[in-house]
């Protein structure tokens, strides 16, 4: 007898980031700052001070202390996850059972559609405007009408770069049944979250990382900001110890260096600026191969004619970035990696058929 797999396992595909060595990464969203000396230093001296052979606090509370604080809530209104890519798949695992319908755009984060289908649960993808933007009466009709236990998406959108105002989202929540995940990792160069209104509805899940403004990507850190009913649902449902002690420690420090976050997130903000007026000169100087779409998070979003040629062009000069088909996601970088970028890219339309 041969072991079959089930159906639900059958044909899936693993999450695959760009692999390999390059010059400059401006593909994952990254942050572009490390931590500094003092904050270096602090890590280092707390790490040292764990007992690695001990379990990590299972509530995460001292770390759920100093993230209310930063993000304005009450503790009780957090729960850590390792990473919230574990959160959004512990979410759809608890508030939905086979057969249930969620409701997601494309384009958006594609691991909300994976985790969908792994709890099997029936997917309503809907399609965005022509420009990106989302009909929100249209999915509010939909979601009403096909009974939608969850509606998730990304505020700022992964990946065209896109923001939609908290009083257009709020009108939403009300106006469903559907608990509504606000994927909210890119707010922080946004800046108009949902984060404060938490206990002011009974079908709202914030979700908010530190894998971007603050630079941690490595220590893989999420929360969900919540009312106290779901957020008492969401530690209950996760693992005992779902986040490490290293990462917890780690986290501990950042969050009680605000300026240091501040700082960072300021600086990311002003290269994304710059990034966006030089690929806006590019596109003028290009219209036929460029069209800019989004810059709201950390990196911007466009169109671009010969995509794909366009991407394997700077591959081969050790800078990568997204594919999306006909589109191109680009983090905002150093300045340098900036300035290196928007000169190729002007050097591979100069030389083709946009010339």
């Amino acid at each position: 007898m041969a072991f079959v797999l089930n159906e639900k396992l059958r044909g899936m595909k693993a999450y695959e980031p760009i692999e390999g060595s390059y010059r400059i990464r401006l593909d994952a969203n990254e942050s572009f700052i490390l931590p500094d000396d003092e904050l270096e230093d602090a890590i280092s001296e707390a790490v040292n001070t764990l007992a690695f052979n001990r379990y990590p606090d299972s509530a995460a509370a001292k770390l759920c202390s100093l993230a209310a604080e930063f993000y304005g809530v009450k503790a009780e209104n957090v729960t850590a996850g390792n990473g919230s890519d574990e959160l959004i798949g512990l979410i759809l695992s608890a508030f939905l059972q086979k057969g249930d319908k969620v409701i997601s755009f494309s384009h958006d984060f594609s691991m909300y559609s994976f985790y969908a289908h792994l709890v099997e649960a029936d997917l309503i993808e809907i399609e965005k405007n022509a420009d990106f933007t989302v009909d929100f009466d249209k999915v509010s009709k939909i979601a009403n009408e096909e009974k939608a236990r969850i509606i998730i998406f990304s505020n700022p959108c992964n990946p065209t770069s896109l923001g939609v105002d908290s009083k257009t989202i709020e009108k939403l929540i009300k106006s469903v049944n559907a608990l509504v995940v606000l994927d909210e990792a890119y707010m922080d160069f946004f800046g108009d979250s949902l984060s404060s209104k938490i206990d002011d509805f009974d079908n709202l899940i914030v979700l908010r990382t530190m894998s971007k403004a603050m630079g941690m990507a490595g220590i893989r850190m999420g929360f969900a900001l919540a009312n106290k009913m779901l957020s008492d649902i969401i530690k209950t449902v996760k693992s005992p110890y779902n986040v490490n002690s290293v990462s917890q420690i780690i986290a501990c420090e950042v969050f009680s260096r605000p300026e240091f976050i501040k700082q960072s997130i300021n600086k990311i903000i002003s290269s994304r600026d710059d990034l966006t007026a030089q690929f806006k000169a590019l596109e003028e100087k290009h219209p036929e191969g460029l069209s800019l779409i989004g810059c709201a998070a950390n990196f911007i979003f466009a169109k671009a004619s010969r995509a794909s040629d366009l991407y394997e062009f700077l591959k081969s000069r050790g800078v990568v970035i997204r594919l999306f088909g006909s589109y191109v996601r680009i983090t905002a970088g150093k300045n340098f990696e900036n300035a290196e970028l928007i000169g190729l890219v002007d050097e591979f339309y100069g030389q083709g058929e946009d010339k």
